[in-house]
């Protein structure tokens, strides 16, 4: 299902439009701002002043002051808050640890911004119910302050480019090459991040290959898995706060001595180049990300 178009002061949780114009408009939202930090202030013992710890940033969480507007027609705010409460009841979310959902915002001078997380309170009011008016305390809580593109970008590599001069015989399997590019054309591993904060890729290697090596040239961060893949086969690598795994093709998960949370796409342009074994030169590596930002 296709997200709906959002117009300024709009949300979408859900397929639900919340705002101006709608059946349910909110008079404020708080936690819009810069995300809460976590960290200690020690005080100097025999010194004026204190010492301040590395701040981190703590979830954001969001609390809508909204209500249900349906004149004259109880059922149907009844309807709206069932929907609420439906999208926020997604069991694939509700019962998986580190699942999330994407809360779509829309403020002015901004395309629409994403924040993924949970509902986590829904409560109503009824009082004036009759007249088609329930006033609803709603609270969003997204483990990952940070605000995200409204659509993910992607870029393909494959492991070896035969077009940009070839091999030099006599040639041995397996063969162990880099990313590369024809000459004159776009480099195949520049990846951009549009926003103004660190992205978090999602990498999926597709077989055949073995023992795959990932780098990002202008970090020189690295990721190493001592695996192989056969055709048909692949090992998906995530790095998004909240949700670093390596998984295989069948469910199971694959080993790997790197740090995940420090792979990032710094904003502006950067490139990721790879390596591996590999018999065919048919092995790919796909990476997908959304543009970060810091504030709405």
């Amino acid at each position: 299902m296709s997200a709906p178009e959002l117009t300024d002061w709009q949300l979408d949780f859900g397929g639900i439009v919340l705002g101006h114009a709608t059946s349910i408009p909110i008079a404020e939202v708080e936690g819009l701002g810069r995300a809460g930090v976590r960290g200690e202030l020690v005080e100097q013992p025999g010194a004026d002043g204190a010492w301040l710890a590395p701040d981190w940033y703590e979830a954001r969480t969001l609390r809508i002051d909204c209500a249900i507007k349906t004149p004259g027609d109880p059922a149907a705010a009844r309807q709206v808050l069932a929907g609420l409460q439906q999208v926020g009841d997604t069991r694939q979310v509700r019962t998986v640890g580190g699942a999330v959902m994407p809360l779509r915002i829309k403020w002015p001078g901004s395309p629409v911004r994403v924040l993924f997380g949970r509902l986590r309170k829904l409560d109503p009011t009824w009082a004036e119910a009759a007249h088609g008016w329930v006033p609803l305390d709603l609270e969003f809580v997204a483990p990952d302050p940070r605000y995200y593109a409204d659509f993910e970008q992607q870029a393909q590599l494959r492991l070896g480019w035969l077009s940009g001069g070839g091999f030099t015989a006599p040639v041995q399997a397996p063969l162990r090459v880099s990313s590369g590019q024809p000459s004159g054309q776009t480099r195949p591993g520049w990846v951009t991040n549009g926003g103004t904060t660190d992205a978090h890729p999602v990498i999926t290697v597709h077989g055949p290959c073995a023992n795959p090596v990932i780098t990002h040239i202008e970090t020189g961060r690295s990721v190493n898995l001592p695996v192989t893949l056969a055709a048909g086969q692949w090992v998906r690598i995530d790095t998004r706060p909240g949700r670093i795994t390596v998984t295989r093709e069948n469910g199971g998960s694959a080993p790997t001595t790197s740090r995940l949370d420090t792979f990032v796409l710094p904003p502006g342009r950067s490139e990721i180049r790879w390596t591996a074994s590999d018999p065919t030169a048919t092995a790919r590596l796909t990476v997908a990300w959304r543009d970060a930002y810091i504030a709405l």
